[in-house]
């Protein structure tokens, strides 16, 4: 608008840009004051704000969660990981950007004044839980950074500790099985050995009667006594030897299994590193107090642009835009009588008369009882036109009656 009293300023592309974020109609701003194109420009760049934040807070949550496992205090960096995260991070900024865009521009002006009444905030209480919402999932990520440093070193304690606990579950895991294959060895070994005790005993016994000149019956006694044991401790020895080889490879096995968990320990202890443990010792770091106050300032920003509208006084740009609307409304032949009813609740409704439609339909009931009238008008005409030829001619009438009546019975 350029008038002798007041000049509109002209826009910038960045400030067109957050015009667009906000819902707000170009044209009329272009054309309203400059008052009214600062509070759709300030609308939006929180807008834009946060959609920036979103895009951040959600590939950094992206990369927490697939990124390489590794000790918490020597993060490994992983170039496919990064850009997944960015693409993810952009689609997610978009995606909160829009649903912000809808909730802003969904959001009505209520009466027009700066008070807030409870009947304007009820209704924009699901836009509000929405905004709450929005604000949970950029705050967590952005807080679990801002203490990035102070978690790495409890989260790698948390690992040190899982580790040991895992290994020391694990020593008592195959010490018990281990000792009990040595357990099985010690057994058949000690039967064998009584035999061998047994046969060197009449082995020794067997020498000192050998010692006289003539073996006599208590040496043959001895030397088959002795002969006996030899045998049960070579049966013993072949039916105990696959048993106590079975055990020493069970020993081995049991030792090479456990050498590999041991090795694996680290990949277990890594696993620690979650987005939702970030999340509980971000909590645990910084403490309730300073936890709710970073989420609170999320949802500050996140729902300022809401209360913001709804406290927006009415200005040239709300006027300018009704006239359009009214305009566009009258055009299209769209009639509205406000509160014309109530309805069975008490609402009180409005009366939308489409004034096109209302026309066109008057149009086909004219034309349609014109062409009542002209059918009866022509049915009229033929009858007095029939009755001339009856009137000059009956017989003739009475002859063709009968000739349809005949073909009627025929079929």
């Amino acid at each position: 608008m350029n008038t002798d009293y007041y000049k509109t300023p002209k826009s910038t592309r960045l400030m067109r840009l957050f015009w667009s974020a906000s819902g707000g109609d170009r044209y009329i701003l272009e054309r309203a004051t400059y008052s009214d194109q600062i509070k759709y420009m300030c609308l939006g760049g929180i807008i834009v704000a946060t959609g920036l934040m979103a895009a951040l807070a959600g590939g950094y949550a992206f990369y927490t969660i697939f990124e390489p496992r590794g000790s918490a205090i020597e993060s490994q960096f992983s170039w496919s990981t990064s850009i997944i995260s960015i693409v993810f991070g952009c689609f997610w900024g978009l995606m909160i950007f829009n649903l912000d865009r809808f909730i802003i521009s969904s959001t009505g002006k209520g009466d027009g004044t700066e008070e807030i009444t409870w009947k304007e905030f009820k209704g924009a209480i699901p836009r509000l839980v929405l905004g709450a919402i929005i604000a949970l999932t950029i705050s967590k990520p952005v807080e679990i950074r801002m203490f990035k440093s102070e978690i790495d070193v409890e989260l790698h304690n948390a690992q040190l500790a899982k580790k040991a606990e895992f290994l020391e579950g694990l020593e008592a895991r195959y010490a018990g099985r281990i000792e009990n294959e040595k357990k099985k060895i010690e057994k058949y070994e000690n039967e064998i050995q009584q035999k061998t005790n047994r046969s060197v005993e009449l082995e020794n016994q067997y020498i000192e009667e050998a010692r006289n000149i003539t073996v006599g019956p208590r040496a043959r006694a001895v030397k088959e006594q002795w002969d006996r044991a030899k045998n049960e401790e070579e049966l013993l020895k072949t039916k105990y030897e696959p048993f106590i080889k079975e055990s020493y490879s069970n020993i081995k096995k049991f030792e090479t299994e456990k050498q590999k968990e041991i090795e694996n320990a680290d990949v277990v202890s890594n696993g620690l590193d979650g987005l939702l443990e970030r999340i509980k010792l971000a909590h645990r770091i910084a403490g309730f107090w300073i936890s709710l106050f970073i989420t609170l300032l999320f949802m500050a920003i996140e729902m300022t642009p809401i209360f913001f509208k709804l406290m927006l006084v009415k200005s040239p740009y709300d006027f300018l835009k009704e006239n359009v609307e009214e305009l566009m409304k009258a055009e299209q032949g769209i009639h509205i009588e406000y509160n014309y009813h109530k309805d069975k609740e008490g609402q009180e409704r409005d009366l939308v008369t489409h004034l096109h439609k209302e026309k066109l339909l008057v149009e086909k009931k004219s034309l349609q009882k014109v062409q009542e009238e002209l059918t009866e008008y022509a049915i009229s005409k033929y009858k007095e036109e029939m009755k001339k030829k009856i009137d000059a001619n009956p017989e003739q009438f009475i002859k063709v009656q009968e000739n349809q009546n005949g073909q009627n019975n025929e079929s």
